[in-house]
């Protein structure tokens, strides 16, 4: 049998890397009660934190259906992670904005993660490190805006 092509390769690569990550993040994250899919939304709001959001461009960005991000954010407000506030444009919709407790439960979750991911590239250089970094980079803003290209 032939090896499939190296573009698959890569991708299956980084699935495989998805799958791995997931199972030993949320093990580590479990003492914080903080599962995956919060760590996510919180992610998503840590890169631009004043930033509103409503659930449907939260649901976009993720690529992820509205209803399972709807309840994740409502656990998350329930919690104090996120705080909703009146969207005058639309009154069936409410912004999203992360809260204090929120950042400081992103910032738990990076320091629990961090020992993990630093033993995942103890061996490597700084200079490999940036490479990859760089390298994934581009590949994620590839998919990025790809996923907004119309279909055949």
């Amino acid at each position: 049998m032939t090896e499939p092509p190296l573009a698959f390769r890569i991708v299956n690569w980084i699935a495989i890397i998805d799958q791995l990550t997931t199972t030993e993040g949320n093990r580590l994250l479990k003492p914080l009660g903080l599962p995956l899919p919060q760590l996510v939304v919180l992610n998503h709001f840590s890169h631009r934190p004043d930033e509103a959001k409503t659930v449907t461009s939260i649901a976009r960005a993720l690529q992820q259906p509205q209803p399972g991000v709807t309840k994740t954010v409502q656990k998350m407000v329930a919690l104090g992670f996120l705080r909703e506030r009146s969207n005058g444009a639309d009154g069936r919709s409410k912004f999203l904005v992360l809260t204090p407790a929120g950042l400081a439960k992103h910032r738990a979750a990076v320091a629990a993660l961090t020992p993990w991911t630093q033993r995942a590239f103890a061996d490597w250089s700084e200079k490999d490190q940036r490479t990859l970094f760089a390298m994934l980079d581009r590949l994620k803003i590839w998919f990025d805006r790809d996923r907004d290209q119309p279909r055949p």
